[in-house]
Formats: C-alpha cells, sequence, structure tokens
C-alpha cells in the first residue's frame, strides 16, 4: 500500500496501535477474579462506569471513609525484565491496605490502574489475578479497574501500576496515635523482604556489583536471588483488625519509603520520642546482603530499608504480651524492638557493630 492509499483509506484505532478487542478479552478474563474477591457490601461485577460499596451491608453504623493510593514502584522494573508478573499485584493492594488499617479502618474495595504501550492480555491477566490476590489476602473486594493501552506512552513490554484503596472505620474508633505516651512498648512485625521500597538502590546495586538475578543468591543456594527480592510486600491487615477493634492498639506505622526513622514518628503525639533497639531482632540474610553489597551505614539503612520489620505497633505495657501471642498467633512474627520516652516527636534507632556490620556502635536519630 502506497502512502497515497494510506492516507485515503479509512483509519481506525487499531492503525494507531490500540486494539479495543484485546481490551474486551482483557476484561473478559479479568471478570471472574474480581468476583471471586466478593465480600460484604460488594458483589465484585465489572463493566459499569463505576463500582458501588454498600457500607450499611457491610455493618459499619456511623463510619468515616480512609481513602489511600500508590503504587509498586522500580520492582516493577526487576518484574517486567525477568518475568515475574504473579506477585506485584500483591505488592500493589499491600501499599494501600496496609496504609489504611494503620489508622484502624478496615479495607474494603480496591480499584486498580494498569498502563502499558501496547497490552499483552497475558502478562495483564497475570498482573490483575495477582491484585485480586493481593485483595483476597486484604479482605477487600476488587469492584473496577481502568486498562490504558498508550502507544508511545512506554517502552516495548513496560507497564505502570497504581492502585486506590477505600476502607471505614467507625467515627469512635479511629486511630490516631494520640493516646501514646512514655512507657508505652513498640512491638515489630517481621517483613517478608525488602517489600516495595528502596528498589532503585537495589537495582543500582544489582548494576554495579553483576548480580546474576536467575542464580542462587549467595547468601541462600536453595532460592534464586531474584525470589528473594520479588518475594511480595506481606499484608497485615486480618492480624491487626481483631486487635483494633477489641481497641487494644494505641498506634501503628506502615514501614515503607523512609524506614523505620522517618515513619515512626509519624504515629507519634507531641511530646514522645520512640527509641528502637536494632539489636532486638536478627537482620535478615537479604537486609545483610544488600547492606554488605553497598557498604551502606546502618543509618541510610535505617531510613531507606524496612530491615526486616514491615509494621511497627505501639501498645501500652501490660497489653504487650498479650498483643505479642495474639499476632503470633494469626501467624505472625513479633519483636519488642523498642519503648516511648518521652522529648521531642521522633524516633532514635541504635544498634550494634556486631549486629548491623557497622564499624562502631551507632545511633541514628530522626525529629519529627
Amino acid at each position: 500500500m502506497t502512502d497515497t492509499d494510506r492516507r485515503n483509506s479509512p483509519y481506525t484505532y487499531a492503525d494507531a496501535g490500540v486494539s479495543i478487542a484485546a481490551g474486551n478479552a482483557l476484561v473478559r478474563a479479568i471478570a471472574p477474579l474480581a468476583k471471586a474477591t466478593r465480600r460484604p457490601g460488594a458483589d465484585a461485577e465489572l463493566g459499569g462506569f463505576g463500582g458501588f460499596f454498600d457500607l450499611k451491608a457491610a455493618g459499619f453504623v456511623d463510619p468515616l471513609l480512609v481513602a489511600a493510593n500508590d503504587g509498586v514502584g522500580t520492582k516493577l522494573k526487576l518484574a517486567i525484565d525477568h518475568g515475574r508478573h504473579d506477585g506485584v499485584g500483591i505488592d500493589l493492594v499491600a501499599m494501600c491496605a496496609n496504609d489504611l488499617i494503620v489508622q484502624g479502618a478496615e479495607p474494603l474495595f480496591f480499584l486498580d490502574y494498569y498502563a502499558t504501550g501496547k497490552l499483552d492480555c497475558g502478562v495483564a491477566e497475570a498482573v490483575v489475578a495477582s491484585i485480586a490476590h493481593g485483595c483476597s489476602i486484604a479482605g477487600c473486594a476488587l469492584i473496577g479497574g481502568e486498562t490504558a493501552e498508550m502507544p508511545g506512552m512506554y517502552a516495548a513490554g513496560d507497564y505502570d501500576l497504581a492502585g486506590f484503596c477505600v476502607g471505614a472505620v467507625e467515627r469512635d474508633a479511629v486511630v490516631t496515635g494520640r493516646e501514646i505516651a512514655a512507657g508505652d512498648i513498640v512491638l515489630g512485625l517481621a517483613s517478608s523482604g525488602v517489600h516495595s521500597n528502596g528498589f532503585s538502590l537495589v537495582r543500582r546495586l544489582a548494576a554495579d556489583r553483576g548480580w546474576k538475578m536467575d542464580r542462587p543468591a549467595l547468601f541462600d543456594q536453595d532460592r534464586l536471588l531474584i525470589d528473594w527480592l520479588m518475594e511480595p510486600t506481606r499484608i497485615y491487615v486480618k492480624s491487626l483488625l481483631p486487635l483494633l477493634k477489641a481497641r487494644r492498639i494505641k498506634g501503628m506505622a506502615h514501614i515503607t519509603g523512609g524506614g523505620l526513622l522517618e515513619n515512626i514518628p509519624r504515629v507519634l503525639p507531641d511530646g514522645a520520642h520512640a527509641v528502637i533497639d536494632a539489636d532486638a531482632w536478627e537482620q535478615s540474610r537479604l537486609m545483610a546482603f544488600l547492606q554488605a553489597q553497598g557498604a551502606i551505614e546502618p543509618e541510610e539503612m535505617a531510613r531507606t530499608f524496612n530491615c526486616g520489620i514491615g509494621m511497627a505497633v505501639v501498645v501500652s505495657a501490660d497489653e504487650a504480651a498479650g498483643v505479642t501471642a495474639d499476632l503470633e498467633a494469626a501467624g505472625e512474627t513479633v519483636f519488642t524492638i523498642g519503648r516511648i520516652d518521652a522529648g521531642p516527636r521522633g524516633c532514635t534507632v541504635s544498634g550494634s557493630a556486631e549486629t548491623w556490620s557497622a564499624r562502631a556502635d551507632w545511633t541514628a536519630t530522626h525529629e519529627a
């Protein structure tokens, strides 16, 4: 066909690189995945212009809605480069749902946004399946989303993800952290790995050190390095909800970007200072590997990575043992990692050279 013939023939959306048929096929493929996440208040039917949720059917009396949105960050680049699309949706849900639970809110429903240059239905379906899996773990319904095929916006094979989660909490049960006071105990819930923060540094180390992702990790000959790095973010919702409903938790901090140093102060009231003992838990082999590979100073570790703690939970001293037992019974690994002192609102993390690969004992402080 000549250029003249092309200009004189009818144009279609497919000529511009967008396949309506592929988009429709994807919606049909993912509809059962969304339906499997239904919960009281949502029927998880796809295809309308918006998703409905019935708060009354969910059992709320005087609720406040709480919303959160997030992405997966450059962990997606590793997923794309190594064909690991079956876990990033869990990361996406986790980053939003864990942010809701720290305010006492039960995640109710989730919507996703998937954008790519050319739609690969196999990849997209794997991603949405993992989002649905994450929703099931968090107890929320996948009630809708958007798939955007945008030629020229993304390199071949690339895609991006965003997630939007809405939860609810009874008005008198919002967790604000205002009750936190000197003498309270800080518990740490173990992370499942790097989660979804710090991957720009991880990828820089991988490039500079020439890591072989498809080979066993140097610290674990039974598991590939890429499997360690792509381990999905742990979702803490179902473990924490019963304790929240029983009013046994004073405050929580989801340990994401900014690490322990910068996230814990976000839940503290004025006059409360968190003192964290980094020797109270053993640094994971993965975190020790990252630190050694980059000769990363402990303070930089404590504000870049979660360092093995994915959620910090503040309780009164007389509740610490019972809350720990209940969380462990729910499947969490729990450490007593610190206490609350009187002082400027902030956080101090201290550790010894022996456990944190430092040249000397160290202390790092962040004031909010």
